[in-house]
């Protein structure tokens, strides 16, 4: 059960990166609107034109594909690390921090960062090596 649950927790992990970058690329599911003038349309207005949504999207795909294989589980950790960091810079920096408390919307954002940190403990032998 001890070997079964970092697979379990690296196929969910992995497969909600999958489906998140797949619908960006294939434009799968509704573009969301968002009131002219706040933080968040300026951050879209900013960073939408430029690719480098797509950019983060092709790291989101990688990441999540290499979480997937127990091999290979750190280095996608790795990829996914600076991601999972920017998901929650944005929400605390630019969304309105409210929102966070609001489990209907933001359930996927709890269970990526309670899975990361789980792969994050599970691989702390391997992951204290970068640090000696």
């Amino acid at each position: 059960m001890k070997k079964c649950l970092p697979c379990i927790a690296g196929g969910i992990l992995g497969a909600l990166f999958v489906m998140a970058s797949v619908m960006f690329f294939l434009n799968l599911g509704p573009r969301p609107e968002f009131p002219e003038g706040s933080a968040i349309s300026h951050f879209f207005a900013a960073f939408g034109p430029t690719g480098y949504l797509k950019f983060v999207k092709v790291f989101e795909l990688v990441g999540g594909i290499l979480v997937m294989i127990p091999r290979l589980r750190n280095i996608g950790l790795l990829v996914l690390g600076p991601i999972i960091v920017n998901i929650v810079a944005y929400h605390v920096l630019v969304d309105d921090p409210k929102n966070l408390l609001n489990l209907q919307y933001f359930w996927m954002f709890y269970i990526i960062i309670l899975l990361a940190l789980y792969l994050l403990w599970c691989g702390r032998k391997n992951f204290s090596r970068l640090l000696n």
